[in-house]
């Protein structure tokens, strides 16, 4: 049976919330609990267990009742702690553009957000449809805006969603900014929602916005390079579709051949587990349709096109290349062509790039895991993370973007062919240049967060002396450095093995990011020196696990 205090607090939330659907949600998960069904009263206890936090992701969760799930009413205290936020900043009157992708509600999550920030005296720029990310991100500076918001979940589940913020420089969020958004969200929260003033005074924002950024992104593409690609494009039932094939045509590329069954946008990602381009199987029909068209790459957006995943023939087979390969072809590319900046990578990718960038006289730096650390890197050419997130413009849009990166990726592979060389050769002479860097990871979802807890507390009273049969040293990245702010990992080195361990920040997750690199001399045959890597890459995929205990 539910208790007293639960039933008052869901009694309470009922009579607040303006949403229909979600009401009748909570009737029925209440009538079932009543009814004795022990899973309808867990979720209710889970749902109202306390609010669901804000951190430097903004917010992000599974759609229902309570106030710990992605709802109308906590994305309303979200908005009005968001403009308070803004408005102690002197922000009043400023611009804050408000986009969303096509999830489950994002569009009335949105109009929430605009409503709110108009009642409060701001000016929102809410998008007229959905849009991706980093088109809305690029918005920010475009419109010289003091903030932005764009609803979305990126590659999660189909029953989640969010609530993404960004400052008036078009980075995400970082501490301590995040914590007083949460204290004036928690502000909010302690009054009923009616409270919150709203109005319909504002602008949408239309196609302007697109051919910007259209504009924008097709200017990447060198000018005289060549154009002739034969590629495969889905958008994993995303948003990404529209923006990318005005950026294509306006660019000079042909059009790809396209995954028709996951082009259009459909919150329930219907031919995916997950819509997540890294999860077994989710580009399995790209795979498919770039074999039957004999394409030379294969490109991915997720649902939100801030992430690009790219596929092509290696070894004789199809394969998606990990986002430290891509990573390195694109800085690569970069570098050939002289492009001066700091390049910059996260902690949990591979050390190639810090590599590369020294030997062509550039500035290297490494970040903390995430975007709204590698986007505000001063003075950045291109920064990556190995969960193929790449920004390639940031003068522009200083965060990930799946598609300019979609454009680097055609000149690239463009002038490969022209050369009558292949990604697979390109990738060679990388390894041979710079030394073998093999790189995988190693996951392990839970049900139940404690036991990531526990993981990382093992790994941390009895961390590995030996990886692989090599000398390892463990450096507590709680602890912080002068390089890196604390942050709860620990990493692993000695010899030719790395590892980093971490909780993901957006996911029940206990992630491992192992590297193992050979010198360069012993990375001139490249056939012995993967079969090589590969060996001691298993040992120390084992061992970790081991230490993990899980």
């Amino acid at each position: 049976m539910i208790g007293t205090e639960l039933r008052e607090r869901i009694t309470a939330w009922r009579e607040q919330d303006p949403d229909v659907a979600t009401a009748v949600a909570l009737d029925d998960l209440v009538a079932r609990a009543d009814a004795g069904d022990g899973t309808a009263l867990a979720e209710l206890a889970d749902a109202f267990s306390g609010p669901l936090a804000f951190g430097t992701a903004g917010l992000r969760g599974p759609l229902g009742p309570g106030p710990a799930r992605m709802n109308r009413v906590v994305v309303s205290q979200a908005a009005a702690g968001l403009a308070a936020h803004l408005l102690d900043l002197g922000f009043e009157g400023g611009r804050v553009i408000v986009g969303y992708d096509a999830r489950y509600n994002s569009d009335v999550f949105a109009t929430d957000t605009a409503q709110i920030l108009a009642g409060a005296g701001l000016q929102p720029l809410l998008c007229s449809r959905p849009l991706p990310t980093p088109v809305v991100a690029f918005g920010i500076r475009h419109f010289e805006c003091v903030a932005g918001v764009v609803v979305t979940a990126s590659h999660n589940p189909p029953q989640d969603n969010g609530y993404k913020v960004y400052l008036g420089d078009g980075s995400q969020i970082i501490p301590p900014t995040d914590g007083l958004i949460a204290a004036r969200i928690a502000e909010v929260a302690s009054r009923p929602l009616a409270d919150i003033a709203r109005s319909e005074d504002y602008p949408l924002v239309g196609e302007e916005l697109v051919d910007a950024y259209v504009a924008r992104a097709a200017s990447l593409a060198p000018p005289g390079a060549p154009r002739e690609v034969t590629w495969v494009y889905t958008a994993m039932h995303g948003v990404g579709a529209s923006v990318v094939d005005r950026v294509v045509e306006a660019s000079g590329f042909g059009s790809p051949h396209r995954v028709t069954e996951q082009i259009e946008p459909d919150p329930a990602f219907p031919t995916v587990p997950f819509p997540n381009p890294e999860e077994p199987g989710a580009i399995d029909l790209a795979l498919a349709l770039a074999r039957e068209v004999g394409a030379d790459v294969a490109i991915a957006n997720d649902p939100d096109a801030d992430r690009c995943a790219i596929a092509a023939p290696i070894g004789g087979t199809w394969r998606m290349l990990t986002g430290d390969e891509m990573g390195s072809l694109l800085a690569d590319d970069l570098l050939r062509r002289g492009v001066q900046g700091t390049y910059a990578c996260s902690v949990v990718s591979s050390t190639l790039l810090g590599t590369m960038a020294e030997a062509h006289g550039q500035p290297f730096t490494t970040t903390l895991t995430g975007f709204k650390w590698i986007g505000r890197v001063p003075g950045l050419a291109f920064g990556y993370e190995e969960a193929i997130g790449y920004c390639t413009d940031a003068a522009a849009v200083p965060d990930k973007d799946g598609i300019t990166t979609l454009v680097r990726v055609l000149a690239l592979v463009a002038q490969l062919a022209a050369d009558g060389r292949t990604v697979a050769d390109r990738l060679d002479e990388i390894a041979r240049g710079y030394g073998l860097h093999l790189t995988s990871q190693l996951s392990f979802r839970v049900a139940d967060l404690s036991l990531i807890s526990d993981a990382m507390a093992r790994v941390r009273a009895t961390p590995p002396s030996v990886l692989a049969g090599e000398p390892v040293t463990a450096v507590d990245l709680a602890a912080g450095s002068a390089q890196l702010p604390p942050t709860d990992g620990m990493l692993f080195s000695g010899g030719s093995v790395r590892v980093v361990v971490r909780p993901s920040g957006t996911e029940p997750k206990l992630k491992c990011y192992l590297q193992v690199r050979l010198g360069v001399e012993e990375s001139q045959d490249l056939v012995l020196a993967r079969a090589r890597a590969a060996e001691v890459m298993a040992a120390a995929r084992a061992d970790m696990a081991a230490a993990l205990g899980l």
